[in-house]
């Protein structure tokens, strides 16, 4: 044991071995280091893609998909590797899966997942309104779902004078449809023309727009800024004047919806109620 230490203690007094072990020493870290970043670059795994396009809410099958080998680090946490994953779920609703793309979670939707109409998510109190559109009133196709857009009315009085204004504010879009209700934005394999534009207004907005309608007003689109669609501004008549100007020219319908003792609301005709409110 005294020659070994001896040993040692020589070889680490001497500067030159000492200098000589240690770029041994940083040698081997660097290489190990330099290898196992090599390795981890070169490293491949499979992933999922598609063979062809899939346009939205279709059904993903075997056929679709197929499996190819791609770094690992190109690999991202939200993409879908497993083709057993994607086969048998369906495309989203927004979502057109172009040729040879990968897949992502926010891309695909399970049956249940998916909405069953576009009046599916209509809150309560509220109907949804169908505007006629071309792609000139919606500025070029520039109107998308979730902007929020303005309604003015265009008409004339007894005079012959134009009138023209903002009728109601603040109405987010839910959906452009072209004429065979497709929605617009969901794909880009083929150009699609809007023909409809959807909105949710309270009842009787909705009431008054197809009061309007019917009249043979015009309803313009008025589309605004980001920072207007991003607002929480309330959906709410912007005129006072307008409102009159139609229900001026319309009958009123009497209520004839009655709260039941069970708290629902029952609707009998006129004479039914008025019959029983005299009995």
């Amino acid at each position: 044991m005294g020659n070994i230490g001896t040993f040692f203690k020589r070889v680490l007094g001497n500067k030159n071995t000492v200098t000589l072990l240690a770029i041994v020493v940083c040698t081997v870290i660097l290489y190990l280091f330099y290898n196992n970043r090599v390795n981890n670059a070169v490293r491949t795994s499979y992933t999922c893609y598609a063979v062809q396009a899939i346009e939205p809410r279709t059904l993903i099958t075997q056929e679709m998909v197929s499996s190819v080998r791609v770094l690992s680090s190109q690999i991202t946490p939200n993409m879908i590797t497993n083709c057993s994953s994607v086969i048998g779920m369906y495309t989203s609703y927004a979502t057109e899966v172009a040729e040879n793309s990968y897949f992502y979670n926010s891309m695909i939707m399970s049956e249940a997942d998916m909405p069953d109409s576009p009046l599916a998510n209509i809150p309560d109190g509220y109907t949804q309104f169908r505007l006629p559109v071309t792609f000139e009133s919606t500025y070029g196709n520039a109107i998308f779902p979730g902007n929020k857009i303005d309604l003015f009315l265009k008409t004339e009085d007894e005079a012959g004078l134009l009138i023209y204004g903002k009728f109601i504010q603040s109405i987010t879009v839910a959906g452009v449809k072209d004429d065979e209700g497709k929605n617009v934005f969901e794909t880009t394999i083929e150009s699609r023309t809007p023909s409809l534009l959807l909105f949710d207004v309270p009842d009787d907005l909705y009431l008054l727009l197809m009061k309007a309608k019917y009249l043979g007003i015009e309803i313009v689109i008025v589309p605004r800024n980001s920072n207007y669609s991003a607002s929480q501004g309330e959906v709410l008549v912007a005129s006072e004047y307008l409102k009159t100007l139609i229900e001026d020219q319309t009958a009123s319908i009497p209520d004839e919806c009655i709260l039941a003792v069970t708290g629902t609301a029952e609707c009998r005709l006129a004479d039914n109620t008025n019959n029983n409110t005299n009995q």
